[in-house]
Formats: C-alpha cells, structure tokens, sequence
C-alpha cells in the first residue's frame, strides 16, 4: 500500500497558533516527518504527514482545531540537480495533475522526498507504477 495519510490542520494566522498545534503533538508523542505551511490574510493550512497520523487526528479534534485527512504520494527522488525535474517529466507524461507538493531530505537515504498530493490517487498511483515510477510504502514515514 502507497497511499499515506496526510493531515490538514486550519489555523488562525495569529501568533503562538503555529506553536501550538506543534505542542499539541509533541505532548501526544506524535513526531512530524514532513511538514508544509501556507498562509493567507487570515488563516493558514498546515498539511503534515507523522508517524502516528490517527494519534494526531484525535488530538487535534479534541482540542478544537479544524483538521482533515487526506491522501498523498511518496517518492525518494536522487538529491542532485536534475532529480526532481526527471520525476516531474515521468509525472507530465502520465498526463497527472499535481495539486500541491512538497519535500524533505532523509539524511538516512540521501535521497530527497517528495510528497505528492494529486487529482486523483488512484488514477495517479496505477499510472506512476505502469510508467515504473517506485512510490514508497504507506508505513514509510512510521520507520524513519
């Protein structure tokens, strides 16, 4: 299984607001492997994948925040110049759209992480593994 469960978390663009929500999960032993955050006038969207994403839910609905889960793609990409842009044609010639991306670097692989949330998944998944494209495991971000 590929298919890894993100989360989205709605928050105030106030100060501390950030720092809580990260709070939050570190009191509930939930280790964030990725992380993105947008921001608008009002608000910004956190989207994170961690090791323990039903943990996380919970903790975030108890305390009041607006979060949702959904589903992303990973793969390790080489770190060099020119890594990410092969990925990107392999997925431009799949005909795939990419919603929003973002990435982390594993020290332990030396290899870049992208992580992938697309139109649709499953269309995405069946094409990027015809096409040979490695996506990694759902358990992937639970092991590093």
């Amino acid at each position: 299984m590929c298919r890894i469960t993100q989360l989205s978390v709605f928050i105030e663009n106030k100060k501390g607001r950030f720092a809580h929500v990260v709070k939050l999960l570190g009191e509930g032993e939930v280790n964030i492997r990725a992380m993105s955050l947008a921001d608008t006038v009002d608000f910004g969207i956190l989207r994170f994948v961690v090791n323990k994403p039903d943990v996380a839910y919970s903790i975030l609905k108890e305390n009041g925040l607006v979060v949702r889960k959904d589903e992303v793609l990973a793969m390790e990409v080489e770190d060099r110049p020119g890594g990410l842009a092969e990925l990107l044609q392999s997925i431009t010639e799949q005909d795939l759209n990419v919603e929003y991306m973002y990435t982390f670097n594993n020290v332990l692989s030396k290899k870049a992480v992208m992580i992938f949330r697309f139109e649709d998944t499953v269309e995405a998944i069946g094409k990027l593994e015809k096409a040979g494209v490695k996506l990694l495991p759902s358990d992937y971000f639970w092991r590093i």
